[in-house]
């Protein structure tokens, strides 16, 4: 129910050849109560890629990610204890042995909206996430800790004016990316 104050991320472009973003992230999230979340972030070919957060609270911390390693999710006390794991939920809980991809779950709960006629709001919680996102990757490009509140009052304008869509002309021409440079305010050409 609450969005991050604040975003210190890091990044880099490797071996990424098209575009202009990134192909790591780290960014530690930062809320009003202390609290952290750190998201990380690789896709680069040919190497161990992963989408995970780290989210650290009062009681202790928890890890998540993409890969739906069941070893991989589980919650721990401050001292390290293990409170809970994915792989004791199976035998415990009856969930099943490999986690549902979240991407999956998606799905099936459109489908169980649609088919039951009971609506999932999620329009806010959408706009949060996403901009989130943005103001974290805003921090890993720029090289400084962004804030919500920079976020909030900025006149940001991600993608190509209306007039360049080129809606209007048979070929579009792509211009060469300009790729970000941190702790500059110079991009790459």
């Amino acid at each position: 129910g609450k969005h991050p104050e604040k975003a210190l991320g890091f990044g880099s472009r490797q071996r990424r050849v098209t575009g202009d973003q990134f192909d790591n992230f780290s960014i530690d999230f930062s809320y009003d109560d202390g609290r952290h979340v750190h998201s990380m972030c690789r896709q680069i070919n040919g190497c161990t890629n992963n989408v995970s957060e780290y989210f650290s609270g009062t009681k202790g911390f928890s890890r998540s990610s993409s890969n739906n390693s069941p070893n991989r999710t589980f919650l721990q006390d401050k001292n390290g204890g293990v409170i809970w794991t994915y792989e004791d939920a199976v035998k415990s809980e009856g969930l099943p042995k490999e986690p549902i991809s979240p991407y999956v779950q998606e799905h099936v709960d459109l489908i169980w909206a649609i088919r039951t006629g009971n609506q999932i709001v999620e329009a806010e919680n959408t706009a949060t996430s996403t901009l989130t996102a943005i103001m974290g990757r805003i921090s890993a490009y720029t090289g400084k800790e962004t804030t919500w509140e920079e976020m909030m009052n900025s006149d940001l304008s991600i993608g190509p004016a209306p007039q360049d869509l080129g809606f209007k002309k048979k070929y579009v021409m792509v211009k060469k990316p300009i790729i970000p440079v941190p702790g500059t305010e110079k991009r790459e050409k």
